[in-house]
C-alpha cells in the first residue's frame, strides 16, 4: 500500500502511524492495541500522536478502513457492472449462476488484500473485528454508504433470494461469513496461493445465499412476528 510522504520522501507521521496500526491490528487483532503503542510503533515522538491525527480510536479505524477502501469498491462495482451487463444481453445463466457471480463480486475484490502483506492483513482484521462485536459496527466499515458497492450488491441478489431469507439478513451473514474467513486466511502462515481458497469462498458464499429456508425456520420465524 502507497502512503503519503513528507517533502523529504520519508512516510508521514499519519502515514507511519497508519502502518503501525495495520501491522499490529494483523498480529493482535484491532480491539487488542492501544493508540499509545501504535504512537510508539510508528515511532512517533509524541506518545499520544494517534490522538492528534485521529482525535480517538474510531476515528484511526476509519481513516485505516478508508485506506483500503476505494480500491475494493472499484473492483465490486467493476464486476456488478460486469453483472448487469450479463443480465441485460440475457447471458448470466441459471439462478444457481447468477448467485455464483454475486458471491464472487462479494468476496473477489477484498480478497486481493492478502497479495497485500500486513497492510492488507491488518485491514482484513480489523473489518473482521467490527463485524463481529456484539453489535456490528457496518457503518465503520462502510457498508451502509448510500451508492456504495455493498448496498448495490444487496439491491442485484434480492429478487435472487427466498423472502425469508431476506428478512433474516441472510445476505449479511453471508458478508460476515466472507469477511472472517478472509481474515482467518490472512493469518495463515506462509500462504502464498490463494486462488484455491478464494474459490472454495465464492462456492460457500452462493452456496449459503442459495441455501433453501427450512420449514422450521419459517415457523420460527413465524412464531417470533
Amino acid at each position: 500500500m502507497s502512503t503519503a510522504s513528507s517533502a523529504a520522501g520519508r512516510p508521514d507521521t499519519r502515514s507511519r502511524l497508519l502502518d503501525a496500526a495495520e501491522a499490529l491490528f494483523a498480529e493482535r487483532g484491532s480491539e487488542a492495541v492501544s493508540l499509545r503503542e501504535i504512537g510508539r510503533a510508528a515511532g512517533a515522538r509524541n506518545v499520544i500522536a494517534a490522538q492528534y491525527w485521529f482525535t480517538d480510536r474510531d476515528g484511526l479505524v476509519r481513516a485505516l478502513i478508508e485506506r483500503h477502501a476505494p480500491e475494493i469498491e472499484a473492483a465490486r462495482h467493476a464486476q456488478l457492472d460486469e453483472y448487469e451487463d450479463l443480465l441485460a444481453r440475457g447471458a448470466a445463466g441459471s439462478e444457481q449462476d447468477r448467485l455464483h457471480l454475486l458471491a464472487g463480486a462479494l468476496a473477489r475484490p477484498p480478497a486481493r488484500k492478502l497479495e497485500q502483506g500486513v497492510s492488507g492483513a491488518g485491514y482484513l482484521r480489523t473489518v473482521a473485528d467490527l463485524l463481529t462485536r456484539p453489535e456490528p459496527s457496518t457503518e465503520h466499515v462502510g457498508y451502509d454508504r448510500e451508492g456504495g458497492s455493498i448496498i448495490r450488491w444487496r439491491h442485484l441478489l434480492e429478487p435472487l433470494l427466498d423472502p425469508d431469507a431476506v428478512v433474516l439478513h441472510r445476505r449479511f451473514y453471508v458478508i460476515r461469513f466472507v469477511d472472517v474467513e478472509l481474515a482467518q486466511r490472512s493469518r495463515a502462515p506462509g500462504r502464498r496461493d490463494h486462488r484455491l481458497f478464494v474459490s472454495q469462498l465464492v462456492d460457500s458464499a452462493a452456496g449459503l445465499l442459495g441455501a433453501a429456508t427450512s420449514d422450521e425456520t419459517r415457523r420460527l420465524r413465524a412464531e417470533r412476528g
